[in-house]
């Protein structure tokens, strides 16, 4: 009987020996973190409360706010091309447009060449993706519910799996706003599909507060009877501001280059368009036509920022419902939240709308990152990030050892120490393709610093047609961080242009924008490179050659 007592209690032991053994391996193992991936689209870090703007004072996004409280804000995040299609190529393949083929809205990720939810899936975490897509060809996730191209804000489609091959498999959401159904099916996701025993990797990804803004019936009153605060370059746009590309030879193309918030663009502007959709923002009495150019500007200027923010109210308190359950759950802690715009958005600072250009209103994104186990809260980054360093990021915390393809870096040490990396860089690459497109933005490229700003506006299409004026510029951000300064030709800055101009020429090649793309186009790019004398004769002829045709095509009946 003793033999067999202390044999059960070596058995005991022993039992108790490996499953203590177990249980340190399995604490010893790295944690893999949720991963929430939260994206709205142009909403722009000047509506962001944890970003010291004009709209401060409005509190436009008291949840956001807590999120950044509880994480690190950074401050020079970009996208390297601002606009939608291409921004959400980037952050799916981590390549910059020119490499994964997304030059412009007409662009496309095929299923196998999704690499961020491809490489998560195969590492173990469940995938999906709700809201926005944009990228045109099925979602390779293990679950999606996406609108079909840009969707609708009010009662909007959802392509979804079933039975039938894609895209052809829809639900509705009748009567609903897309923010709230976009939330709902989330939620639905979360509670009813989402596997517990798997790490998650969900992209929660909003339609607003998209141009034109329709916001949800309940937020009508909403800002109402507030007088917004307004950008001081709304009315008056410095002299020093922009150059030959932006302006034309003597501001001859002031109304054509930049769509506007007042009346400035004949073709496009608020004034015009969000009084013919929304035409109970404006008084009874607007008038386009008998109005002043200052008058058109502040009823458009105010009911544009109305709908916005209404729009960016329904996000916030969408993302209240989500953080709210994930907090219930006790999930919230155990995730990595990764907050950003798809780009930046020109909320009437000189007079522009949308976004596309290479100054910071449009270039830089919004990001926030929260995840309590590593990153402290309540901190801030001037590190440079660029949105095709996002998905390394995600993989990084995931485990997921980065792909070859990849051009992003992981910037988690930049999150859990507050510090860069010696070698991290230290400029930025931008390149906007569309030119003349929707919004009267010339094609350029520039380089970004955490000092300076040098811009190339080459001028053409594709093709190297439809020429605007080829020009330069280049802005202290120290000195002058609203870019109102043009120093191209200032003899202070003449050293430090041709610096920047040299390594634009580098980074070019290093993220392998060569050229070989589009050789026509480089053949512009380079013909005004030098920027001498002749080039900008030439400029200026080139700006009153398009001046005449823009002018003959909006004389041709039903063109304005």
């Amino acid at each position: 009987m003793r033999f067999r007592l202390s044999w059960l209690c070596l058995r005991v032991v022993c039992a108790a020996t490996v499953m203590a053994s177990q249980a340190f391996a399995e604490a010893q193992r790295p944690v893999r973190p949720n991963i929430l991936f939260i994206m709205s689209d142009d909403h722009t870090a000047q509506a962001v409360g944890a970003y010291a703007t004009v709209l401060k004072s409005l509190n436009p996004t008291p949840e956001l706010d807590r999120l950044a409280a509880g994480g690190m804000v950074f401050d020079n995040a970009f996208c390297v091309n601002a606009i939608c299609t291409p921004s959400r190529a980037c952050i799916i393949t981590g390549q910059y447009p020119h490499n994964n083929g997304v030059f412009d809205l007409t662009g496309y990720i095929p299923p196998s060449r999704q690499t961020l939810p491809i490489l998560m899936r195969e590492a173990g975490y469940q995938t999906a993706i709700i809201g926005k897509w944009h990228l045109k060809r099925e979602p390779h996730f293990d679950y999606y519910k996406v609108l079909p191209g840009q969707g609708k804000y009010m009662g909007p489609v959802f392509r979804v799996q079933g039975p039938k091959p894609w895209p052809s498999n829809t639900v509705e959401h009748p009567g609903e706003h897309s923010s709230d159904a976009i939330t709902d099916a989330t939620l639905d996701w979360l509670r009813n599909h989402r596997d517990p025993d798997q790490p998650f990797f969900l992209c929660h990804q909003f339609k607003a507060p998209h141009d034109f803004f329709e916001n949800a019936p309940r937020y009508q009153d909403y800002l109402n009877d507030v007088e917004i605060p307004e950008p001081p370059s709304l009315y008056d746009v410095p002299s020093t501001f922009g150059s030959l590309a932006t302006r034309g030879d003597g501001d001859e193309l002031m109304p054509h280059i930049g769509t506007s918030i007042g009346k400035r663009n004949p073709r496009r502007s608020y004034a015009a368009d969000l009084h013919r959709l929304y035409p109970e923002e404006f008084p009874s009495d607007y008038d386009l036509e008998r109005l002043s150019e200052e008058e058109t500007t502040h009823l458009a200027y105010q009911a544009y920022l109305r709908k916005y923010l209404r729009c960016v109210k329904g996000v916030d308190d969408n993302l209240k419902r989500l953080f709210d359950y994930l907090k219930q759950e006790g999930l919230y802690d155990q995730t990595l939240i990764i907050y950003t715009g798809d780009q930046g958005f020109w909320l009437g600072e000189n007079d522009y709308q949308d976004k596309r250009w290479a100054y910071d209103k449009s270039m830089r994104m919004p990001l926030i990152v929260r995840y309590p186990p590593a990153i402290a809260a309540g901190t801030r980054s001037d590190a440079m990030i660029e949105n095709v360093d996002f998905p390394a990021l995600m993989l990084d915390y995931a485990g997921i050892a980065l792909p070859e393809s990849m051009q992003g870096r992981s910037f988690r040490s930049i999150c859990e120490t507050g510090r860069e990396p010696e070698n991290w860089k230290q400029a930025v690459y931008y390149r906007y393709w569309m030119h003349m497109a929707h919004h009267d933005n010339p094609g350029e490229m520039a380089i970004r610093t955490k000092r300076h700003k040098l811009i190339f506006f080459y001028g053409c299409d594709y093709e190297g047609g439809n020429q605007t004026p080829p020009a330069w510029e280049c802005y202290d951000l120290i000195k002058d961080p609203e870019e109102w300064n043009n120093v191209i030709d200032h003899p202070e800055y003449r050293e430090t242009v041709a610096s920047l101009k040299d390594q634009l020429a580098r980074l070019r090649k290093e993220v392998g924008d060569d050229g070989s793309h589009y050789p026509a186009c480089e053949a512009v790019v380079q013909a005004f490179w030098a920027d001498d004398a002749s080039d900008r004769q030439r400029a200026r002829e080139i700006s009153h050659a398009f001046k005449v045709r823009r002018e003959a095509t909006l004389a041709r009946p039903g063109k304005l």
